[in-house]
């Protein structure tokens, strides 16, 4: 079954009860038992719900996996899987990732005797600088936010699995119809579904997708354990806007690309991150690992302070200035203060994350109105 037609039909069935095609929202607490123990296969909607069963069913399959295991939110699908280390143990990550997760590992974590490092994961000699007996999880983002670096997959799984360690992979920005961790030999593959997988930015929703049984029971004896699960309500939202994901992400993309090739050539960029250029340090790489080069890019000012930064993101009219990703219409954002401010200045720096650094949530809008409205931003 190709990618366009799992999006529609995998996992997904029919309504037993009433044959609705659409699923339905089961919007229900509890489940009524024949007698104490005996019940269909529902108890109480923490552990099982049937429109997020369909939901994870779907997921599994659009990430080449066999599991599925849905959370509140993006974070809270990273808190589960940190949840399975215990004190003493390490995490080694890729030096530019989403503030959200750093702040996680390093404000919460930390505290409890979970030590993470960050490094460059394109060199595998600083991964292994890094590595001991005590490193239980290697974590990556590729592309990575907000710098739009491409990672090796392959290798990095490889350097992992050669020593027993685990590999996550944060997928968000890519979603599932670019890229695939899982076939190159990640063990996790985490999602923030808030973004591309709902669309549509009107749902927050986490998902880990693994081939694993052992980790996915254990994922799931969290997922039930600690509770932080979705509604049935945000579970129709994301499976509704997973129909269109290969559709919107087509678009987007396309989108993405024409509005770099414009970026890079007007006066006041400094520079452009989008791996679709083919200056871009990771566009071969990215090329043999992503269908297409993502909706996502960021770029730097010629004058490089804030107050040329706010400038531009006070004057744009289509792009609306908002945190998060991944819908249907741009988004502008402004890094440093915004999506990463719980990283040290100093640490943002030392991966290039400037104070006049714009990131853009490319949308579906034409083009040639997204590409306008910058250039009189820019202006």
């Amino acid at each position: 079954m190709k990618f366009g037609t799992k999006t529609i039909h995998a996992g997904i069935e029919p309504d037993p009860t009433t044959g609705a095609v659409m699923t339905p929202i089961y919007q229900t607490s509890t489940y009524a038992q024949e007698a104490p123990g005996k019940h269909k296969g529902y108890e109480y909607a923490r552990t099982q719900n049937p429109t997020r069963n369909v939901l994870q069913q779907n997921l599994a399959a659009l990430e080449e996996g066999n599991y599925g295991i849905c959370f509140s939110s993006g974070l809270a699908a990273m808190d589960t899987i940190l949840k399975m280390l215990e004190p003493g143990d390490e995490i080694i990550s890729a030096n530019d990732l989403y503030g959200g997760s750093y702040r996680l590992m390093a404000r919460v974590y930390q505290k409890f005797g979970i030590k993470s490092h960050y490094v460059d994961m394109n060199r595998p000699e600083d991964i292994l600088a890094k590595v001991n007996d005590k490193t239980r999880l290697f974590w990556v983002e590729t592309p990575t936010n907000p710098m739009l670096n491409i990672i090796d997959i392959s290798q990095v799984c490889a350097l992992a699995k050669e020593r027993g360690i685990l590999t996550c992979v944060d997928n968000t920005f890519a979603s599932p119809f670019l890229q695939a961790p899982l076939t190159m030999g990640a063990d996790l593959v985490l999602h923030s579904a808030t973004k591309y997988l709902g669309g549509h930015s009107d749902a927050v929703h986490g998902a880990v997708v693994v081939r694993d049984e052992k980790l996915a029971e254990q994922l799931y004896f969290l997922q039930n354990a600690a509770g932080a699960v979705p509604g049935p309500q945000d579970c129709f939202l994301i499976l509704r806007g997973i129909k269109t994901l290969h559709l919107r992400m087509e678009r987007a993309c396309q989108n993405a690309a024409a509005i770099a090739a414009f970026l890079q050539e007007h006066p006041k960029i400094a520079k452009v991150h989008y791996p679709g250029l083919p200056s871009h340090p990771g566009h071969e790489l990215a090329k043999t690992q992503m269908r297409y080069f993502g909706a996502m890019l960021s770029f730097e000012l010629v004058e490089d302070s804030y107050d040329a930064a706010e400038k531009v993101l006070r004057n744009t009219q289509l792009f609306t200035l908002a945190e998060s990703l991944g819908g249907v219409e741009s988004l502008i954002g402004h890094p440093a203060s915004m999506t990463h401010a719980s990283i040290p200045r100093e640490e943002r720096l030392k991966v290039g994350l400037t104070d006049s650094l714009i990131r853009l949530s490319v949308g579906i809008e034409d083009v040639e109105d997204l590409i306008e409205d910058l250039d009189a931003a820019l202006a």
